[in-house]
């Protein structure tokens, strides 16, 4: 599959009407702005005090009747906010792989894209713990996140060439290369983990954080050959 055939999926529907079932005007779509852009500023702080709808309505300077129009609990809030993080990326880490890899360039890009990666989730580390969080209680976050992979699981498969060989398809192995990196991404981001890190490693946290990426960098690149190279002697797709 070409790479320009591949779309970025729908996440959540565009909103035209708030919880009321109003249409949203102008005035509307501002306050709707204000809030996200509110919320967004409270979770930049992965140090800060917990964010619920209360303290986002007062950043916003909403009142919360007013709050509950647009976003009638704190998982549609959620929902909302990582939307629009994670179309930010789009332009980010999963561009990195839109276009195919050759063999020689394999090395630098995946570094690239670990290190746009880890950035990212550095970026909104308060936010993206909290989907996972949330992923294991409420449904629609757990559906969103498997929806929001998908771009990354078809864009690695195409640089995989979509073989398959000796009972694994590239989707299986894609899944569990990005399930492993978003693990370690979760860990490294993670407010304690410098404390661990410096207490255990005798290391700066920036410094390991560099060796697992480079690590990280190699294990895709090192994926990426094998199934390649399995693609040209089978010559088969089954992915």
């Amino acid at each position: 599959m070409p790479a320009s055939a591949l779309r970025k999926p729908r996440l959540v529907e565009e909103v035209s009407h708030n919880a009321a079932g109003q249409r949203l005007g102008r005035k509307g779509q501002e306050t709707r702005e204000r809030i996200l852009a509110a919320a967004l500023r409270l979770f930049e702080d992965p140090l800060g005090p917990p964010v619920t709808l209360t303290s986002v309505a007062r950043e916003a300077s909403v009142s919360l009747t007013n709050f509950y129009l647009y976003f009638p609990d704190f998982v549609d809030l959620v929902l909302a906010l990582l939307d629009r993080v994670m179309t930010a990326s789009q332009a980010d880490y999963i561009e990195v792989m839109r276009t195919r890899w050759s063999d020689d360039e394999l090395p630098q890009r995946s570094l690239q894209f670990l290190q746009e990666h880890y950035q990212f989730w550095r970026q909104h580390t308060r936010l993206l713990h909290l989907r996972n969080t949330l992923s294991e209680s409420d449904m629609r976050v757990l559906e969103y996140r498997e929806r929001a992979i998908q771009p990354m699981l078809q864009f690695l498969a195409m640089q995989m060439d979509h073989g398959a060989g000796q009972g694994f398809t590239c989707a299986d192995l894609a899944m569990v290369i990005l399930i492993g990196f978003e693990r370690t991404a979760t860990i490294i981001t993670a407010p304690k983990f410098e404390l661990l890190a410096q207490e255990q490693m005798d290391l700066s946290n920036d410094h390991l954080v560099d060796r697992l990426i480079r690590s990280e960098a190699r294990m895709l690149e090192l994926a990426i050959r094998d199934s390649r190279a399995r693609r040209r002697i089978t010559g088969s797709d089954h992915s």
